[in-house]
């Protein structure tokens, strides 16, 4: 299902505004499934509040399909017929942040919080950490156990820009330490048109890992199961020894840089491959007909669903906002 909404999205996206910039999740789109186990179980393992950081690839998609943005509002953003209230007007779709209360499997309710970050990738990592560091003293009572930073990385970002390894070397001092932090590398093998053997010295994206003794988990993008697995070990690991562990998600980006750049001029070869090779959803889709779990009309009717599901939404006139509840901080804030 998660797989299906993330690659629904994303060719609806591509069919209904295919001149505009999306930093499309296609290549990554477990990234859904990844993001969704690690909130079911950090929710069954104490946790609170889950706040996020990430740059732009994969981010509007994660924002409908896990944390809960209405379809309506991301195509009012498209059509830039919105009005963002307290938003600078000149920011973009891919920049905004948001908050939601997000109810678990099990019936827990988990506040979750994507922070806004700007063009700079990875500048909003050390704001994550910040925000989980206040709200642990100010809400939790120092308990981090009850609050968990995500970081979301690009491969080229995460090894070549120097405020990760900052946040790094500080995160385990007593003035910001935040419990631990689970860091996803989206690892599609490319640094806008530069492949990885002429973007860093290291041998992987994540070797900056060593540098705190964090666990790097290494998993195919196309095996969900594998995927979703390593996703909730880091929860567990986390939330068992409060320190960082990294997951590096080894995927590819379908596109280029963003949708109106053709890779193809800068890598010919590697974008042949692409071309002819399925995405995760067909693979677990495929994998789940040869297993007998699923058939082929059902894949199908889930695809269509969602599809019609996103075509009402975007015709629809009037929806119920999201749940969110304002913590007391939040509103001393606003007072200001």
């Amino acid at each position: 299902e998660r797989l299906n909404s993330a690659e629904g999205l994303a060719k609806y996206l591509a069919a209904k505004y295919p001149g505009m910039k999306r930093f499309g999740i296609d290549g990554s789109e477990s990234l859904v499934p990844l993001v969704d186990a690690v909130i079911q179980n950090c929710g069954a393992l104490g946790a609170n509040q889950i706040c996020f950081g990430m740059a732009h690839r994969g981010r509007l998609n994660l924002l409908v399909n896990v944390l809960g943005k209405l379809p309506k509002d991301l195509f009012s953003a498209f059509d830039e017929t919105d009005v963002l209230e307290g938003a600078n007007t000149g920011d973009v779709k891919y920049h905004l942040g948001f908050s939601s209360l997000f109810t678990t499997k099990s019936g827990k309710k988990v506040n979750l919080k994507l922070s806004p970050n700007p063009s700079h990738l990875e500048a909003v990592d050390p704001v994550v950490e910040g925000f989980a560091r206040a709200k642990a003293d100010t809400v939790y009572n120092s308990d981090y156990d009850k609050i968990l930073p995500i970081l979301i990385h690009g491969d080229a970002a995460v090894a070549g820009q120097g405020v990760v390894y900052e946040v790094l070397q500080m995160s385990k001092l007593d003035g910001y330490y935040t419990g631990g932090t689970i860091h996803y590398v989206i690892n599609n093998q490319i640094g806008f048109t530069t492949d990885f053997d002429d973007a860093r010295s290291s041998d992987y994206c994540t070797s900056i890992a060593r540098t705190v003794d964090a666990p790097i988990i290494q998993v195919n993008g196309d095996d969900i199961e594998a995927v979703v697995f390593a996703s909730e070990l880091a929860a567990q690991y986390r939330q068992q020894f409060n320190k960082d562990i990294f997951i590096d998600m080894v995927c590819y980006r379908k596109h280029g840089h963003n949708e109106s750049d053709d890779p193809k001029y800068t890598q010919p070869d590697l974008y042949q491959r692409i071309a002819k090779h399925s995405n995760p959803r067909d693979i677990y889709s495929k994998k789940l007909q040869e297993r007998g779990e699923i058939e082929a009309e059902v894949a199908r009717k889930l695809d269509k669903e969602f599809w019609d599901d996103l075509q009402a939404r975007l015709d629809q006139v009037k929806e119920n906002k999201i749940e969110y509840a304002k913590q007391e901080v939040e509103k001393a804030w606003d007072k200001t």
